[in-house]
């Protein structure tokens, strides 16, 4: 659906109306595309680390992806929850709703923003120092750490307008401004690596700037696009019932990142007692991987928008039919993808070498059969935990983090202790597993409410005809 405003031409996505697999299929694309470019600059970054400076300070940026995953995705999945509210009211077609929460999701941002911030930057030496990161990475890791933390601000900022955009049916816009900070980023980067000469430190800065740049052109173009979510100082007042319901549904799916993170800080710990080598072979590994569960993570976050407006506008066998043809294309895609992994997914990681680095392209190797053969399953976990949290459901994507941490750890305190790096490669897919078995549970009592919904709402539609 086309919206006009007063300011001119707005693509506006309405995903209550066409056929659930065409409509889910092309709001992915924007999704899948921006999702790349995001990561394709986690490629890119990587890319220029390990050939310009050392495997060493490539395996320096590694050791800090527990920790940024435990701060800054807590906060970007709480801005993701920010936002099903709006959407919902989006497609209730209350826009003087879609306004309040978009005022009441900026207070909330800006609250966690700020003690965040200052908490991680004060923990970040402690907690690389508890993990025994190598010696010979510390300094770099510790730098590189300190300037994200510094950014936290902007990766909040830039991921809310995002999914606010997101929320309204508008995934182009935000794809649009992704490549933007992709592009400036790497730019950046070149510059402050190749030409200042700043090591790692010049690759966080690369990228907080990027970050910080496209979020205030997009702040701007919303305000200039899109007349409900321009806000003044009237609009920020304290709703308590507001703040309230806003923080339900949004701290839980920060917490479940949090919790994801701690597993994987838990497992890079154990990584770290493996040497360089094994760090510098799952940080590779898993920078390939993040782009290759790109399309299952897509198909994901399309489920949340397309759930949370069908259900504000009671379009439950709407919502069902969506879920199912969602997973039949994430799970296609995934079996293909994982299946490319296996078998050349080596030499796609060749390219991060900087010399031969045997040993470390077999242990890549090692991970590939592992996690490639096993992305059905993250497929399905996508697709069922963010349709329940667009159905308002937190409780249960929540205990699904609790059991993906249990396996983590126990991946990383057994199968690491007795197998080596072959435990460390079935970490991610035995916590694929137990999260899986816990969502399904629940997605079938949602399923049955769901069906009860769509019969009461039949029978009220026959007794007003």
């Amino acid at each position: 659906m086309i919206v006009i405003t007063f300011e001119g031409v707005i693509f506006v996505t309405d995903l209550t109306t066409g056929r659930p697999i065409k409509v889910i299929f092309l709001y992915t694309i924007p999704l899948l595309l921006g999702n790349f470019f995001q990561q394709f600059y986690n490629f890119i970054d990587t890319l220029i680390v390990g050939k310009t400076i050392s495997v060493n300070a490539l395996a320096s940026v590694g050791a800090t992806g527990g920790l940024t995953s435990l701060v800054i995705g807590f906060a970007m999945g709480m801005t993701s929850g920010l936002t099903i509210l709006t959407a919902r009211r989006y497609g209730a077609g209350d826009e003087k709703g879609v306004t309040k929460s978009f005022a009441s999701g900026i207070l909330i941002s800006l609250f966690i923003t700020v003690i965040f911030t200052a908490i991680a930057m004060l923990v970040a030496y402690p907690l690389l120092v508890i993990m025994q990161t190598p010696k010979v990475l510390l300094h770099n890791a510790f730098v590189f750490l300190e300037i994200i933390f510094a950014g936290i601000f902007a990766f909040v900022g830039f991921d809310f307008l995002g999914n606010t955009m997101r929320a309204l049916g508008n995934s182009r816009v935000p794809l649009f401004f992704l490549m933007v900070s992709t592009v400036l980023n790497i730019l950046l980067e070149l510059v402050f690596i190749l030409y200042l000469h700043m090591g790692v430190a010049g690759a966080g800065l690369a990228t907080v700037l990027a970050q910080t740049i496209t979020m205030i052109i997009l702040w701007f173009y919303i305000r200039k696009k899109i007349p409900y979510l321009v806000i003044g100082f009237s609009d920020f007042k304290i709703d308590k019932a507001e703040l309230k319901e806003l923080l339900r549904m949004s701290l839980p799916m920060g917490f479940q990142s949090s919790i994801i993170a701690i597993g994987s800080i838990i497992l890079q710990f154990m990584l770290n007692t493996l040497g360089a080598q094994a760090v510098a072979a799952y940080t590779v590994a898993g920078r390939v991987e993040q782009i290759a569960t790109l399309p299952a993570m897509s198909f994901g976050i399309a489920l949340v928008n397309y759930t949370a407006q069908n259900l504000g506008a009671k379009h439950y066998s709407r919502i069902l039919e969506g879920v199912k043809k969602g997973l039949i294309m994430s799970v296609a895609s995934s079996v293909i993808i994982g299946a490319l992994l296996v078998l050349f997914g080596r030499n796609i990681s060749h390219l991060f070498m900087n010399g031969p680095e045997t040993h470390v392209l077999n242990l890549i190797q090692i991970y590939y059969w592992f996690n490639g053969t096993m992305y059905f399953m993250l497929s399905i976990l996508f697709i069922v935990r963010y349709t329940l949290q667009g159905l308002g459901n937190q409780k249960a994507p929540t205990i699904a983090g609790v059991a993906e941490l249990l396996m983590r750890i126990f991946a990383s305190v057994v199968m690491i202790r007795f197998f080596g790096f072959y435990g460390a490669a079935m970490a991610s897919p035995l916590a694929w597993i137990g999260s899986v078995l816990v969502l399904v549970s629940t997605w079938k009592i949602e399923l049955n409410r769901l069906r009860k919904l769509q019969d009461e709402s039949e029978q009220i539609e026959n007794v007003t005809d």
